[in-house]
């Protein structure tokens, strides 16, 4: 392998499942792109840059991801880039048809056992029917993914018992109603309330954490 690619192997070994690295730099090979791990980013998982005066490709994905998010990322990036590749100097949608079958046929590969544990695929392998513009929109995906995140202590407001206090945006909030995909909250102290969505990452309020039990 030659010293790009075994590099490239080396990154990839760090951030995603074992058996998918031989088939992301098998990727590179064919259409050769820079990559670059960066740190967080609120707004986006990854990016794809297309230089028309080197004529040239960049991908970057998030480096605080889990493996199997990782994956998904760098897979719907590349895709943009066969996009480009395949549209003949055409201007084609970021998230058109044209990307939603590139990204496809992509992970096709992928989706086995020995990749995504059976919690994740599950839902990947519905997402993949009718790929989206982001992975966010798939509550169930989203789900999935997140029980391998390291989440700092945090936990997904759907997860807590209704009446539950909690901690967002440094406000203190109870959790009165859950609905399908919000949840409706009350602010302590000021009684405003809000419709939080079920996903949201909250801090647990220390006297919510203990639990009684009896016998």
């Amino acid at each position: 392998m030659a010293e790009e690619e075994e590099k490239l192997a080396q990154l990839l070994k760090r951030h995603v499942p074992e058996p998918a690295v031989a088939y992301c730099v098998s990727l590179w090979e064919k259409h050769p792109f820079q990559f670059k791990i960066t740190r967080k980013r609120t707004t986006k998982q990854g990016d794809y840059r297309y230089d028309p005066r080197r004529n040239s490709h960049r991908i970057s994905v998030n480096g605080d991801l889990n493996p199997y998010s990782f994956l998904i990322t760098y897979i719907h990036e590349y895709a943009h880039l066969i996009n480009r590749e395949q549209s003949s100097g055409r201007r084609a949608l970021p998230h058109g048809r044209e990307w939603r079958h590139a990204f496809k046929l992509l992970m096709m590969p992928l989706l086995m056992e020995q990749v995504f544990p059976r919690d994740v695929l599950r839902p990947l392998n519905r997402h993949m029917r009718k790929p989206r513009a982001s992975t966010h929109t798939d509550p169930h995906l989203v789900a999935a993914l997140r029980r391998y995140d390291d989440h700092g202590g945090l936990i997904a407001l759907g997860e807590l018992p209704d009446g539950s206090k909690f901690v967002l945006g440094g406000r203190i909030f109870k959790k009165e109603k859950t609905r399908r995909t919000r949840v409706l909250c009350v602010q302590i102290g000021t009684g405003r309330k809000y419709l939080v969505p079920r996903l949201a990452l909250v801090a647990v309020q220390e006297t919510d954490r203990s639990v009684n039990i009896s016998g």
